[in-house]
């Protein structure tokens, strides 16, 4: 919300209004807030490091030695040393350690998070009188794990909790004790049968969990679990050791297993396959089959992937439900969109129409099925409905144009961008308020001393405070402000993002190192707005941000990319530079500048290369030519679709800021990605 839609209606901003709006943001964005001065750390916040290294060294001793210390100094960040301290023994803690911990710090967020804590543990001791009286008070809530120890107990006292636990037992991320307790014990009390249990199974051997597939597949029957093992073991052999019998419903369930997992690694195999066995199988798990074959080969952009989904199609009676799983019907959609010549509208329809009303509400969803309306609508007056539908659904989505698709609906409208104005600055008594908040001190203390995994999640706890006031969006500015003034530009820009009715630019697209930006995306040959855009994902702006793979420093540069760009740029490198700003900053771009030549200038693609690898995008471009938009929703990768998405989604509204032209997200994506130009120059084998 808060951004606005210039079009040619009486009563809008006229063209030198907006001129004029735009260069008033731009001088708002310019430089970053004046910075208030970070206070050095004192000896007191040396104690409170020393304490998170014996917490690492599991030093309980010299923990609770620390730990003292810092209450007895009234020291803001002792509750996180008593934290710490009282994790290292949490197994051998009784209630009453607990309730003295929380008498100590009420309404904390690590309170809270010992509170989950304690309650895995109490699950794991089997102890539900005390489980049950902490779980009401546990806040955030956001644990799978104790949701199924909660649904447990609730189906123990003789609720009826089936589809919820079979909602969340599916959303469980890792082996657990309280989903496979929950799971047990309500497959024993045939509360969770076949019809949960066999989904369930279907996705661990998709997703290659052959462990918690077989140990799924145990809470059937012994028969069906010795039939997931050999499956797993060899799809191929198993299945032609099955004789062509039908009525085996527990038998024919396994032969979709067998033939999905054929899939993941040769769609073609278990198509062959598939053709042979979806006559003798019931037609909902023939179609359930042929969805996951296309799946695979949807994935990998095979051509085929489109017959494969409309044989399960085809399987489905009228308008019949579809259980297939949900990233089974999005890949139905991608493969409509990837069809030759032009998307297959009446495909895409089908799939968005199949999948949950959540999904279909996406933006992404909802932007294809207003193009698939559009599209099919009928010539002249009597497709008018049709056309007039289409519209309202792009310009529900053109609403939010900070989303990727919220631009491309206003741009398909043919509106522009408006800005909306900056709101004022904070007051005295409104910053005083919010400053005044112990979680956002010990927030931006934890951050100032390293400490940023404790520093983050103490900073979102008390963002649910401040969501809760009835001023929620002026405390959230200010508290961004605050933010922005520490240069926590992550803070910033995340707590900027969560108003609701008032949006502040400056805030949410703020640009540090201005000056040293421009210089080196200049001297690369490069957009500032693409490269505040790309940095803007890539590392929210943290200095020395280092990634779980190695990626480090503003641009997240690999050791190996910032090695080779060096050599290639002749500059002096070590290995320590990596993390300094202007260092990382000429690499990167000069990085990204390669990419962009040798993708001839598209930037979806240099954009995909740069978080992918090029080969990657090199080989996502291959086959028949897509409208750009097409493209970026079939790339295979979860994380670079997303990241392509937002990082030219980024670009534009920080061209806005910047005073810059070329703000068109459609110019941006270019309006066909298609095989390399037979006259473009050979790509270079050696880029990284």
């Amino acid at each position: 919300m808060g951004f606005r839609l210039l079009t040619s209606a009486p009563r809008r901003l006229p063209f030198l209004h907006l001129h004029l709006l735009l260069v008033v943001l731009a001088c708002a964005g310019a430089t970053a807030p004046a910075r208030a001065e970070v206070p050095a750390p004192s000896p007191e916040d040396s104690l409170v490091l020393q304490a998170r290294e014996a917490a690492r060294a599991r030093d309980g001793a010299k923990l609770d030695l620390l730990r003292d210390q810092l209450i007895e100094r009234r020291h803001p960040l002792a509750p996180w040393a008593d934290y710490w301290s009282i994790g290292l023994r949490l197994k051998t803690a009784t209630q009453a350690d607990l309730e003295a911990f929380y008498a100590r710090w009420p309404g904390t967020y690590v309170e809270d998070r010992l509170r989950n804590d304690w309650l895995l543990e109490l699950g794991e001791r089997r102890d539900w009188d005390n489980f049950r009286r902490e779980q009401p008070r546990f806040q955030m809530a956001d644990d799978l794990e104790v949701d199924c120890y909660t649904l447990l107990l609730r189906h123990q006292a003789g609720e009826n909790v089936r589809a919820a636990a079979a909602d969340v037992w599916m959303r469980q991320k890792r082996d657990d004790d309280g989903c496979n307790l929950m799971a047990r014990t309500m497959a024993a009390d045939g509360r969770l049968g076949p019809t949960e249990i066999w989904p369930k199974v279907q996705q661990a051997v998709e997703r290659g969990r052959s462990k918690e597939a077989l140990t799924d597949a145990a809470l059937l029957d012994k028969t069906s679990e010795a039939r997931v093992r050999a499956l797993l073991d060899n799809p191929a052999r198993w299945l032609a050791q099955q004789p062509a019998a039908r009525g085996d419903g527990a038998r024919d369930e396994a032969v979709v297993l067998a033939l999905l997992r054929m899939a993941a690694s040769d769609a073609d195999a278990a198509a062959t396959q598939a053709a042979d066995w979806a006559r003798r199988l019931p037609p909902a798990l023939a179609a359930r089959a042929w969805a996951g074959i296309g799946y695979r080969a949807a994935m990998r952009h095979q051509a085929a992937a489109r017959q494969h989904y409309e044989r399960a199609f085809a399987l489905v009676k009228g308008d019949g439900a579809i259980d297939w799983p949900e990233e089974h019907l999005v890949w139905a959609a991608r493969a409509a969109l990837r069809a030759d010549g032009s998307p297959d509208w009446a495909l895409l329809q089908r799939a968005i129409g199949a999948m949950p009303d959540a999904l279909q509400a996406s933006p992404d969803w909802h932007y294809w099925a207003a193009r698939a309306l559009q599209a099919r609508a009928r010539t002249g007056e009597m497709g008018n409905a049709q056309r007039a539908h289409a519209e309202r659904m792009l310009r529900t989505l053109a609403s939010d144009p900070g989303d990727f698709y919220g631009l491309l609906a206003l741009e398909d409208l043919g509106l522009k961008l408006s800005l909306p104005p900056r709101p004022p600055a904070p007051t005295a008594e409104e910053r005083a308020a919010v400053r005044g908040v112990p979680g956002l001190q010990r927030a931006l203390q934890l951050l100032s001393l390293g400490l940023r995994s404790e520093g983050v999640r103490e900073w979102n706890f008390t963002l649910r405070e401040l969501r809760q006031r009835p001023d929620a969006d002026r405390a959230l500015l200010t508290a961004a402000a605050w933010a922005c003034e520490r240069e926590v530009w992550d803070r910033c820009i995340n707590t900027s993002e969560r108003t609701q009715g008032v949006v502040d630019v400056a805030q949410r697209f703020p640009t540090p190192l201005r000056d040293e930006v421009v210089e080196k995306s200049r001297a690369a040959g490069l957009e500032t707005a693409y490269i505040y855009g790309l940095i803007r994902q890539e590392s929210r702006f943290i200095m020395d941000a280092r990634s779980v793979v190695g990626a480090s420093g503003l641009m997240q540069l690999m050791p190996a990319t910032a090695r080779w760009t060096a050599r290639k740029i002749g500059l002096d490198y070590k290995p320590s530079m990596i993390t300094d700003p202007h260092v990382n900053l000429q690499l990167g771009t000069a990085y990204l500048k390669v990419l962009l030549d040798d993708f001839e200038g598209a930037q979806p693609l240099a954009i995909a290369g740069y978080n992918a690898g090029p080969n990657r995008p090199r080989r996502w471009r291959e086959g028949g030519t897509l409208e750009t938009a097409a493209w970026v929703e079939n790339i295979p990768f979860n994380e670079t679709r997303d990241y392509v998405k937002k990082v030219l989604t980024n670009a534009v509204h920080y061209a806005h800021v910047l005073g810059e032209g070329g703000t068109s997200l459609k110019a941006r994506l270019g309006p066909t990605v298609g095989p390399r130009r037979t006259d473009a120059p050979a790509t270079d084998k050696d880029l990284p």
